[in-house]
């Protein structure tokens, strides 16, 4: 090797303390943000491909056999079920009677 294409450690300038210690904060800082990053990523596709939790009813909801919920809401004086075969069943909310079914097209 000649001495043009050597590098001398007296050619490359010393950093001072306050800003090798930026630097290496900063460096610091962009690796955990990735790794933020990754995670928040990692757990937005874990829990939206996973399959959604069954639907916790009140235990005063009493429904047909076989007919499982998938969605609730409560009314003045009645509470409806949106069953997973497409029907709405609405519930008298004192003697807990199904006052109507409609049946979704």
């Amino acid at each position: 090797m000649t001495k043009d294409t050597q590098v001398d450690d007296m050619d490359t300038p010393e950093l001072p303390a306050n800003l090798a210690f930026l630097r290496r904060l900063v460096t610091a800082l962009t690796i955990i943000m990735i790794g933020g990053v990754v995670t928040v990523v990692a757990l937005l596709v874990i829990r939206l491909n996973s399959d959604p939790a069954p639907l916790p009813l009140p235990d005063r909801v009493t429904l047909p056999d076989g007919t499982t919920a998938t969605a609730f809401t409560v009314g003045s004086d009645w509470y409806a079920v949106v069953t997973a075969d497409d029907q709405i069943l609405i519930f008298d909310q004192v003697t807990g009677t199904i006052r109507q079914t409609i049946v979704l097209d």
